[in-house]
């Protein structure tokens, strides 16, 4: 099956990024629609209208006569999205499911879409969407899954590969691997704020560079912070749904509930999530934190 257009369903960091990437790669029509269009100075809708896509009105609008749907919006909304897509898909319409959502909610939003005559694949992105892009390795899943990765590599998923066709099993394998990714933020996060407290965040750098070797570890605990800071609130609902996980598997979800706090409270920061020196960055959340305090 040739693809002719696409419907991205959310165009906030991964959308935007994978509207560009596949506009370089192929001919075929693109339409996007967010919930955030229609506030005009979001950022969704400020990127839809400097991309090649189409901005679509609804998400009707968006989806109608596409050959691919690709779901990339917040976790808590996967299912939504799925059931607002179905009533307007074409009859054997291929839906790309990439939410970080819990295999639950991956059933959920796989059901609303096979009802409705699409073909949905449960999809994980294993890394980050950057630096890798298009490129990022991505695990496919559900019983449309094996028919649907040729596809995926034609189009530019060059590392989008089949992984089991039981329901759930790439969702539970990412979201296994973000209590420890998004848990090590919120830890990093945590114990340097108390360290710069006390004045002691240079011992506790040296500390964790002889019994976790790393290049650069300043470096890198200001980039996990700022992870935290430009996307906490995306990924605290990331982390209900690990939470979620864990539960469903018998297991008591003490640290993901808990980074649900810690990466919420971070979204919440209005802090340049720019900045490369860790001192100034953990100042910064240290004096906002205050002020917020006293509020």
């Amino acid at each position: 099956m040739s693809i002719k257009k696409v419907a991205l369903i959310g165009f906030g960091e991964v959308g935007q990024i994978l509207g560009a990437e596949l506009a370089l790669l192929n001919k075929f029509s693109q339409t996007a629609f967010d919930v955030a269009f229609s506030d005009d100075k979001s950022n969704p809708a400020k990127a839809a209208n400097d991309s090649v896509v189409r901005k679509a009105l609804s998400s009707d609008d968006c989806v109608r006569g596409a050959d691919l749907v690709i779901s990339a919006v917040t976790a808590a909304s996967t299912v939504e999205a799925a059931a607002a897509a179905a009533s307007a898909l074409t009859e054997g319409t291929w839906y790309l499911d990439l939410n970080s959502a819990s295999p639950h909610s991956k059933a959920d939003a796989a059901a609303a879409i096979n009802k409705g005559g699409g073909r949905y694949v449960e999809a994980s992105v294993m890394s980050p969407i950057e630096p890798k892009r298009l490129g990022a390795p991505i695990f496919l899943g559900g019983p449309y899954a094996r028919a649907f990765e040729p596809i995926a590599k034609a189009i530019g998923f060059s590392d989008a590969n089949f992984y089991s066709e039981r329901p759930g099993k790439t969702a539970a394998a990412k979201l296994c691997r973000s209590v420890v990714i998004k848990g090590m933020e919120a830890l990093i996060s945590e114990s340097l704020l108390a360290a710069h407290h006390y004045g002691v965040e240079d011992d506790v750098i040296a500390s964790l560079e002889n019994l976790f070797p790393h290049p650069d570890w300043r470096s890198y605990a200001s980039y996990m912070i700022n992870r935290t800071l430009q996307h906490g609130g995306r990924r605290s609902e990331e982390m209900q749904e690990a939470a979620r996980t864990v539960s469903d598997a018998g297991v008591t979800p003490w640290m993901a509930r808990a980074t649900v706090e810690r990466q919420a409270f971070a979204g919440d920061l209005k802090i340049n999530a720019t900045r490369e020196m860790l001192t100034p960055l953990l100042e910064d959340i240290r004096v906002q934190t205050k002020n917020l305090a006293r509020k």
